[in-house]
């Protein structure tokens, strides 16, 4: 009895800590893939990556210690892949005005961000491209607050660079919004983040250089770090952001996305209309960034990538309190059912079973002391898998001290998820100042 129950309990964390080992692999290929190209040693190793040479993507080695401390240096100092990426993008480019059409759109949905904006442009303000090769875009939807004005004065600044877009009357939500700046974007590729986001000044660099070694790709996302807003759950919610990112990264590089965060991503355009945009699940206020990602892989399984570059992180603000985390996660959870490729449901079946199993374990082995190795083996087994993983995505995000966290993590996930996943499929919530069905 005891082992036959043992063994039940003990099969889910070791189907979760194979398939973890399966898509670390596809996850430590695509790190070093990204890091080669650079030239940069694989975390903790002397040696570079590479066994031949390949030109630097976008900066120099020197450049690579400026960007990782935010010192900017000049478009002047942009390697051969982004600086030929550019001249070619501007050269074929059709004259708008006095510039050519730039090489990448940067759209950005707000509502009510009128605090948040001011940090955002300015990070938009130092990046690396030279202005002239990217455009921003901020659609308004339909704040209540000066969120308007405050991207008004800054297209007054910078009337090439920075443009209002107001959601007309009748259209609501993240969806309408990112449509009705694509629609006037000018640039063949869309680069997407979060009013509220900061990312670093090699943001854009890191997308350029991407692109130049690989021309036919039709999506890419990218990394997102989370940052302490001063809650007492900061640790184990950044170390959870994390196993976000990593288990995402590791699904597009095995062929079978599952996430992705519209907080960092980019896509064609001339894609984002040859598979329909939003259109199929624009009455759903969350998923702009998943279902796109799923509806571009389906049609291009080659063209989907995840931009494994330091560079490229972007910063998002945790939630403050308890109350806005589970509104987050809720609507994060309110897609669930509306996916239609079976790689999101299966993982997200596969976690919650193996995090409802170490939690029933553990139950049962307070009450029947002989399955107590049993149950130990099986924690073994699910936080081994899970420090093995994140310890990759950490090194990505230069946070590699979260891993402490991971304990605590796993005491509070089980109960977490469940919550969240049940509320999740209700239907409604409330986001944004407004309830959403």
């Amino acid at each position: 009895m005891n082992v036959a129950l043992g063994t039940i309990l003990l099969l889910v964390p070791l189907l979760y800590a194979l398939a973890w080992a399966w898509l670390r692999q596809g996850l430590v290929r695509e790190l070093k893939d990204s890091l080669c190209a650079q030239n940069k040693p694989f975390f903790g190793t002397k040696e570079s990556t590479c066994t031949h040479n390949i030109p630097l993507g976008g900066l120099d080695k020197n450049q690579l210690g400026e960007a990782a401390s935010g010192t900017p240096h000049h478009s002047a100092g942009l390697g051969k892949p982004a600086a030929s990426t550019i001249a070619e993008a501007t050269a074929s480019g059709t004259a708008v005005g006095a510039i050519q059409t730039p090489l990448f759109s940067v759209l950005v949905a707000a509502r009510n961000e009128a605090d948040s904006l001011p940090s955002l442009l300015q990070a938009l303000r130092r990046q690396h491209l030279p202005a002239a090769c990217f455009e921003v875009l901020i659609a308004d939807d339909h704040s209540t607050d000066d969120t308007a004005a405050v991207v008004a004065a800054a297209a007054a600044e910078a009337p090439r660079s920075v443009r209002l877009v107001q959601l007309p009357p009748g259209l609501t939500g993240k969806k309408a919004a990112l449509a009705a700046a694509e629609a006037q974007a000018r640039a063949p590729w869309v680069v997407c983040t979060d009013a509220d986001c900061r990312p670093g000044p090699g943001w854009l660099v890191a997308y350029a250089d991407l692109l130049a070694g690989q021309p036919d790709l039709h999506f890419i996302s990218g990394p997102v770090r989370l940052t302490p807003g001063g809650a007492w759950f900061d640790g184990v919610l950044g170390l959870e952001f994390a196993g976000l990112v990593g288990v995402g990264a590791a699904c597009i590089a095995r062929g079978r996305p599952t996430m992705c965060n519209g907080a960092n991503l980019a896509f064609r355009r001339s894609t984002f209309h040859e598979v329909g945009g939003y259109a199929d699940n624009q009455g759903l206020a969350s998923g702009d960034d998943e279902f796109l990602l799923h509806k571009m892989h389906q049609h291009y399984p080659a063209g989907v990538r995840f931009l494994a570059d330091a560079r490229a992180v972007v910063d998002t603000p945790a939630p403050a309190t308890l109350r806005t985390l589970l509104r987050q996660r809720v609507r994060w959870a309110s897609k669930w059912p509306h996916y239609r490729t079976s790689a999101p449901r299966q993982l997200a079946l596969l976690v919650l079973g193996a995090n409802i199993s170490l939690a029933l374990g553990l139950g049962l082995a307070l009450a029947w002391q002989a399955l107590a190795p049993w149950v130990a083996a099986g924690w073994v087994f699910k936080l081994g898998a899970d420090a093995w993983l994140l310890r990759p995505v950490l090194a990505l995000l230069q946070r590699p001290r979260w891993l402490v966290w991971l304990l605590p993590l796993q005491l509070l996930y089980a109960p977490y998820a469940l919550a969240v996943g049940l509320a999740g499929q209700r239907g409604g919530y409330r986001w944004k100042d407004r309830q959403v069905r």
